[in-house]
């Protein structure tokens, strides 16, 4: 029996007192981190924002196994928000309509969440009608012409049925009751209701394709109600991804059970203290970035050595800088890529490392 064939269903249920101590936590994290952001300047509160907005979108598709480009999805966020970010590139249409979907949930948070508004969501993350090469309807719930709406794993003639979801025929009925009780003034933490929120929609499963981005942006949208505020400084889709076989398997777990959810909700909080947990590491990666701009233009660089400075200031840069690597990555001579490197090394800018010779290498100043 799935849990929608259960008679209770869906009315969930919970034990409070199991998840009192975790939620009171959450609470007091997301109030710390909050705090520290009241502190930033305009343009540091919009670095973490869009730093984390671009990490929300490019997970969430990756749960899914789909690979978006990063840049695409920063640049795309910073136009859309007027932010000014150096190096904007042009988007894909299927990177422009994740993006769409995502700020719509977390920049309108307080808007009421309708079907209309689902069936927009559902057709800007399907701009050509198509999931991969077959043809899906979009912009509508799933018919009963697509036939049963199964989660299946393992080769063709040896399929694991993992989940199996309401038929179509009861979208619209289940549908409405889940509107209802999301635009309704129950008595239910907001950090709670995202993660009900959550596990209800991808349950029913209400679309072809798709299902899982759109339960995690609606899910982005409880928890921006919580947070009171459209600006995103953690990302639970990223930590998801981190967590994806869990992640499935959490689902899995519960979609077998009953509407008691006290085990799916107790995940959700542990999954989303370990999202602010890295929101508050790349806090400090911005404050460290802020601070190391700060000190360097007080005598600005020329355009190649901030050229190799943002590269090593990048979460992929691997190892230190050397005079080769400098002059590769710079286009330039070995003989300007040593004066270059040996005017940041004297301003404090890098710091050489342990070793000479030909392995002699620098790294920037560590994080305070």
């Amino acid at each position: 029996m799935w849990i929608h064939e259960h008679q209770d269903w869906p009315n969930f249920t919970w034990k409070a007192e199991v998840l009192a101590s975790k939620l009171g936590d959450i609470r007091h994290r997301q109030g710390r981190l909050l705090g520290r952001l009241e502190g930033l300047g305009f343009k540091l509160k919009n670095e973490a924002s869009l730093t984390t907005l671009t990490n929300d979108v490019v997970n969430s598709s990756a749960i899914e196994g789909e690979n978006l480009n990063p840049e695409e999805v920063r640049s795309s966020i910073a136009r859309r928000l007027g932010i000014d970010i150096a190096g904007l590139i042009p988007a894909s249409r299927d990177v422009e309509g994740i993006v769409e979907m995502m700020l719509d949930a977390t920049q309108q948070f307080s808007k009421p969440l309708t079907r209309e508004r689902l069936f927009n969501w559902h057709a800007a993350l399907f701009p050509t009608g198509r999931s991969g090469m077959h043809r899906i309807t979009v912009g509508s719930w799933r018919s009963l012409t697509a036939g049963p709406m199964q989660v299946v794993s393992g080769p063709i003639g040896k399929e694991k049925v993992h989940y199996e979801a309401p038929k179509a025929d009861r979208l619209e009925r289940e549908m409405q009751i889940f509107f209802d009780w999301f635009s309704s003034g129950h008595e239910i933490d907001p950090v709670l209701k995202a993660g009900i929120a959550h596990f209800w929609f991808v349950t029913i499963h209400p679309f072809e394709d798709g299902n899982g981005r759109i339960a995690r942006a609606i899910c982005d949208m409880a928890l921006a109600r919580a947070d009171r505020t459209p600006e995103r400084f953690y990302s639970l889709s990223s930590q998801i991804e981190l967590e994806r076989k869990n992640y499935y398997n959490q689902l899995e777990k519960q979609q077998r059970s009953t509407p008691e959810i006290t085990g799916w909700l107790e995940w959700h909080l542990d999954c989303l203290g370990r999202a602010i947990s890295s929101a508050e590491a790349t806090l400090g990666n911005v404050l460290f970035k802020a601070r190391l701009w700060e000190k360097i233009n007080q005598k600005p660089v020329n355009d190649r050595q901030r050229l190799i400075i943002n590269r090593m200031l990048e979460d992929d840069f691997k190892g230190h800088i050397n005079t080769s690597k400098y002059a590769k990555l710079a286009k330039c001579s070995n003989d300007t890529a040593l004066r270059d490197i040996q005017d940041l090394k004297e301003r404090g800018i890098f710091i050489q490392n342990p070793g000479g010779g030909r392995s002699t290498s620098y790294r920037l100043p560590e994080k305070t």
